[in-house]
């Protein structure tokens, strides 16, 4: 049985050029980069090459990315550390965040007892940004909190314009990147914004590993204490191999990004008009959505869906119901019933990710698989 995977937004198969560059460094390279005799020196020369290319990749300053275990552990800390040590008050983000931001948001509002607003989500699925704007004009300290694509439906954020009312109001603007690094150009100058976040199990890398994008003098204060690693502000011995395999899979990314981003748009493309032959009255959830992400509404009944991942997945067929970190959980998507209705939201709906490692066959495979399920 042949299996097919379109749940890239969990997670992304390694690139098999990145599997050689961490193998090589794990055969050849294992001294510790704090250590100063020749085999440190020579994995620290790894590290910081890994920290400019990722650096220059997002127009950014070496010493401005710092590495950590995962997108989710930049979160916790540089949220945290916004309300400890650099004065934020409030904090504005969405309902449809990943919980990665709303947990920690919601543990902030608990322990130190920040104000935490909302921002209206509109029936496309997109943030309202007048509402933002509005919810801008305040003397409160301020850190807004924001995801770029979201991972269950694929919703754009207009990165700029955000970041323009952050600055106009003089508010800190952290952005959840983990959906879109390495699949669209992101220049943190030119976007302007405080704090970027990523993982590299999202653009093929490993997992395990992800970064920060701290923007210079932003008196970020560390969550991990310890040794002096990552420039003192992320103690514990750095994995070289996780981290080269991290900047050469972003490398790669960013190498064939115009012509991944075609054809994979095509699939997509080809995916939508393949559904509505077998599913006429298919619904996209979401309006302006990212290239590599679909989230369908099917018109099948909750009976006939309650185990049609079950089923697919005996086929051979991997896609999933929304987030990868809530997979187990019988609730309706937290996304979905942000904007729809509640009879909508408890429809079933797929999430069909997609990557350059896919084809139209993965396609048809699915649908012929949906077909009898």
């Amino acid at each position: 049985m042949r299996k097919v995977y379109l749940d890239n937004a969990a997670t992304t198969p390694i690139h098999p050029e990145v599997i050689t560059a961490m193998m090589n460094v794990l055969q050849n390279d294992f001294g510790n980069p704090s250590s100063t005799h020749s085999f440190g020196r020579s994995a620290k020369t790894l590290l910081e090459s890994s920290r400019k290319s990722i650096a220059k990749l997002l127009n950014a300053q070496a010493s401005e990315i710092i590495f950590t275990s995962s997108a989710t552990e930049a979160t916790n800390w540089i949220l945290t550390s916004a309300v400890k040590d650099l004065g934020i008050k409030r904090i504005i983000t969405t309902k449809i965040e990943h919980h990665a931001t709303l947990h920690t948001v919601e543990h902030l509002a608990k322990e130190f007892g920040i104000q935490v607003e909302y921002i209206t989500i509109l029936p496309s699925g997109n943030i309202d940004y007048q509402d933002l704007a509005a919810k801008l004009h305040s003397d409160v300290p301020t850190l807004v909190s924001l995801i770029h694509v979201n991972n269950e439906i694929g919703t754009i954020l207009d990165i700029k314009r955000v970041s323009d009312l952050c600055k106009y109001a003089k508010a800190l603007f952290h952005c959840d990147t983990v959906q879109s690094i390495g699949k669209t150009n992101l220049d943190v100058q030119e976007l302007g914004i405080d704090f970027l976040v990523a993982s590299a199990h999202k653009f093929h890398g490993p997992k395990g590993i992800g970064f920060a994008y701290i923007k210079k003098n932003s008196m970020l204060q560390p969550m991990i204490f310890g040794g002096e690693q990552e420039k003192g502000m992320r103690a514990g011995t750095e994995a070289v191999h996780q981290v080269v395999g991290m900047a050469k899979a972003l490398e790669l990314a960013c190498a064939n990004l115009e012509n991944d981003e075609q054809y994979i748009s095509d699939l997509k493309e080809y995916c939508i008009s393949e559904l509505k032959k077998v599913f006429p009255d298919v619904k996209i959830n979401g309006e302006n959505t990212f290239y590599n992400l679909l989230n369908v509404q099917l018109p099948l009944s909750e009976e006939k869906t309650s185990m049609l991942l079950f089923t697919l997945d005996m086929k051979g067929i991997a896609v999933s119901r929304g987030s990868a970190c809530q997979s187990g959980s019988i609730k309706p998507s937290h996304v979905l019933a942000e904007f729809l209705s509640p009879e909508e939201a408890k429809k079933p709906s797929l999430r069909i990710s997609f990557s350059h490692f896919n084809t139209k066959e993965d396609i048809d495979l699915l649908i012929e698989a949906l077909k009898t399920a």
